[in-house]
C-alpha cells in the first residue's frame, strides 16, 4: 500500500508517533496518500496550501515545530527550514499502523489570530473520531459512497471531506480543474458528471447552486454548506437537500447542522448540536439566556480541540472550565434558540470578521502592515463586504495600494490582502485609548492610488472591458497594467467578468483566461486573438453571408 511505504520513509527520516509532519502539496490522490501515511505513523499533520507565500509556509512550519515536510524537493527546500523535506513519491518497508490514543493530536491548522499571530488548533484523534462517526451516520455513507473533495486544502472543511469517507470505504472524488470550485455553473456540471452524492460548497458557491436547474440524471443528495452567513433558501423541488452547518475550527469543524426548507420564513438557522456536542447560549456573568434571547456561543463535547498549539495563555482563555458544564470553547459568536430548538447566528460578539467565508483577525493584517515599515499605523475593517485597510504613513512616504498588495502578499494569503486602502492622518481612539472601529472615515474620500501613474485604456477593447471590470469590482481607479485580483476580484466576481465579457465581445473566454492574464491590457489581448482566430477559421462563404446579413 502505497500510504504504509511513505510511512516507512517517513520513519527511516526520523519521524515518531506525536510528531507534527507538514503537507505542502497540490489537491490529489498523493497529498490524500501522505496524509493517510503520517496518520499511520501515530503523527499529526499540518495542512498547508501550496498556493500560500512561502514565508507563510515556512512561518508556520517552524511555529508549529514540524519534525518533517512533505513536498516536492524543488519546492520543499524553500519552506522547510532545517528540517528534512520528504518526497510524497519516496518509499520504504511498509510500517503498520500505530495504535491511536483518542486525546493524541490528529492534525493541527492555523486560524487568523487577533494577536496579529496565527493560531494553531490542536485536533485530537478523539474530536475527529466524533465528526466521523456522525458525518457516516447522518449523511448514510457507506463503501462506495461518492463524496467530492472541493474545501481549501489548509482549511478544517478538507478534513471532514476526507475521513469519513475514508472510514467508510466510500470513493472521494477530486477534481483535476481548481478553477471550477469557484464557478458554481461548471461545478454544477462537474457533480452531475463524476455522480457525486454528497459535496460541500462555501455558502456563496452553495446559494448559487441551489437557485440551478438540475438534470434528471443527478446523484447528489446532500448539499453541505457553511463558512459564512447563508443567506437564500433552496428554490422548490431540486433533487438534494441542503443543509446548512456551523463550528469553528476549535470544535472540529462542525457544531451544529440542519437542513434548510425552501419554505421559511427569514434567515435560515445553522441547525442544532451534533449528538456529542453541546451549545449553550450565555451572558456575559457566563449564565445561560432566556429562550429565544441572544447569547454568546460556548461549545462543549467530544469535539472541543486539545486548545492552541505552543500558547498556553490563549488556550486558558477560550478553553474555560465552566463551573457547571465543565470545559467549553467560548467562540466569540453570538446565537438566539428559537422555539424549535434550531439555533440561529447574529455575528460576532468582537472584532473578528469573516471575508468570503474565510475567518479572519483584523490585528494579523494590521500586523503585517505596519511591519512593511513605511506605515506608522493600520487599522482593519469591513465596508460593503470589502476588506479595507486604513493607514497611517511615516513621514516622507508616498503609498500605492499596488504597491502595499505587493508587499502583504509575501506573507500572507489572498483572503487576507485588503481590496481598498484609505490614508489617515491618525487612527482614531475611544475614550479609553482603543482604535473606535466606526470613526473610521469613509475610504473613497482618502483612497490610495493604486500605481503613482497608472496606464488608461486606449482600444475599444481595453474601454469595455476596463467598464466590465469596473463594474464588478465597485471601482474604476485603477490602470490596463493592474491585477484584478490585487484589486480585490476573487473568484466569485471574476465569474461576472467572464458572463459579461462573453456577452460584450462574442467570444468563448473562460475564468482560467482571467486567472492566467488578471489585467486589463493582457485580458483584451486575448480577446482580440480569439476575436482574430475565430475570422480566420471563417470560409469563403461565410464571410461573403455575414457581410451581406452583419446582424445573422
Amino acid at each position: 500500500m502505497q500510504s504504509g511505504e511513505l510511512a516507512g520513509a517517513l520513519h527511516a527520516g526520523g519521524v515518531r508517533a506525536g510528531d507534527c509532519v507538514a503537507v505542502s502539496l497540490p489537491r490529489s490522490a498523493e497529498h490524500v496518500v501522505a496524509l493517510v501515511a503520517i496518520r499511520q505513523l501515530g503523527a499529526a499533520y499540518l495542512p498547508l496550501d501550496p498556493e500560500w507565500p512561502v514565508a507563510r509556509q515556512t512561518a508556520l512550519v517552524s511555529r508549529a515545530g514540524a519534525t518533517a515536510l512533505i513536498a516536492p524537493a524543488d519546492r520543499g527546500a524553500a519552506i522547510a527550514g532545517a528540517i528534512p523535506v520528504v518526497d510524497p513519491a519516496a518509499r520504504a518497508a511498509p510500517i503498520g499502523a500505530a495504535d491511536h490514543g483518542a486525546d493524541d493530536l490528529a492534525y493541527v491548522i492555523y486560524t487568523s489570530g487577533s494577536t496579529g499571530e496565527p493560531k494553531g488548533v490542536e485536533v485530537t484523534n478523539g474530536n475527529l473520531a466524533a465528526l466521523v462517526a456522525w458525518h457516516i451516520a447522518a449523511f448514510g455513507l457507506q463503501p462506495g459512497t461518492r463524496s467530492a473533495h472541493l474545501a481549501g486544502l489548509a482549511f478544517d472543511a478538507a478534513a471532514w471531506e476526507i475521513w469519513p469517507v475514508l472510514a467508510s470505504g466510500g470513493t472521494l472524488v477530486i477534481p483535476d480543474d481548481e478553477t471550477l470550485r469557484y464557478d458554481a455553473a461548471r461545478l454544477a456540471d462537474w457533480l452531475v458528471a463524476e455522480r457525486v452524492e454528497v459535496a460541500f460548497a462555501p455558502t456563496a458557491i452553495a446559494e448559487q447552486l441551489i437557485a440551478r436547474e438540475w438534470p434528471d440524471t443527478t446523484c447528489l443528495r446532500v448539499l453541505l454548506t457553511g463558512a459564512d452567513r447563508l443567506k437564500a433558501r433552496p428554490r422548490p423541488g431540486l433533487p438534494f437537500t441542503l443543509v446548512n452547518n456551523y463550528g469553528p475550527t476549535e470544535c472540529t469543524v462542525v457544531a451544529t447542522s440542519g437542513p434548510v426548507s425552501s419554505d421559511g420564513a427569514g434567515l435560515p438557522a445553522i441547525g442544532t448540536p451534533l449528538p456529542d456536542v453541546q451549545v449553550h447560549l450565555l451572558d456575559a456573568a457566563q449564565a445561560p439566556v432566556a429562550e429565544g434571547a441572544e447569547g454568546e456561543i460556548w461549545i462543549g463535547g467530544a469535539q472541543v480541540a486539545r486548545g492552541y498549539r505552543g500558547d498556553p495563555r490563549l488556550t486558558a482563555d477560550r478553553f474555560v472550565s465552566h463551573p457547571q458544564w465543565g470545559r467549553l470553547y467560548r467562540t466569540g459568536d453570538l446565537g438566539r434558540r428559537d422555539n424549535e430548538g434550531q439555533i440561529h447566528f447574529l455575528g460576532r460578539a468582537d472584532a473578528q470578521i469573516k471575508v468570503r467565508g474565510h475567518r479572519i483577525e483584523p490585528g494579523e493584517i494590521e500586523a503585517a502592515l505596519v511591519a512593511i515599515g513605511t506605515i506608522a499605523g493600520a487599522a482593519v475593517a469591513v465596508r460593503d463586504d470589502d476588506l479595507i485597510a486604513w493607514v497611517v504613513p511615516r513621514a516622507g512616504v508616498q503609498l500605492t495600494a499596488h504597491a502595499l498588495r505587493a508587499q502583504l502578499a509575501d506573507s500572507l494569503p489572498a483572503p487576507m490582502i485588503p481590496a481598498r486602502f484609505a490614508l489617515i492622518e491618525a487612527l482614531p481612539l475611544n475614550h479609553s485609548g482603543k482604535l473606535d472601529r466606526s470613526a473610521l472615515p469613509d475610504p473613497m474620500r482618502t483612497a490610495l492610488p493604486e500605481t503613482h501613474a497608472a496606464r488608461a485604456p486606449q482600444s475599444p477593447t481595453e474601454q469595455r472591458f476596463a467598464a466590465i471590470i469596473a463594474e464588478a469590482i465597485g471601482r474604476s481607479d485603477f490602470g490596463i497594467d493592474d491585477d484584478f485580483f490585487l484589486l480585490g476580484g476573487h473568484s466569485l466576481l471574476g465569474t461576472q467578468v467572464i458572463v459579461k465579457a462573453r456577452e460584450a465581445f462574442g467570444v468563448d473566454l473562460t475564468l482560467l483566461h482571467l486567472f492566467e492574464a488578471r489585467t486589463v491590457a493582457r485580458l483584451a489581448a486575448v480577446v482580440e486573438d480569439m476575436a482574430m482566430a475565430h475570422l480566420a477559421s471563417l470560409s469563403d462563404a461565410d464571410i461573403a453571408r455575414l457581410m451581406a446579413d452583419p446582424a445573422g
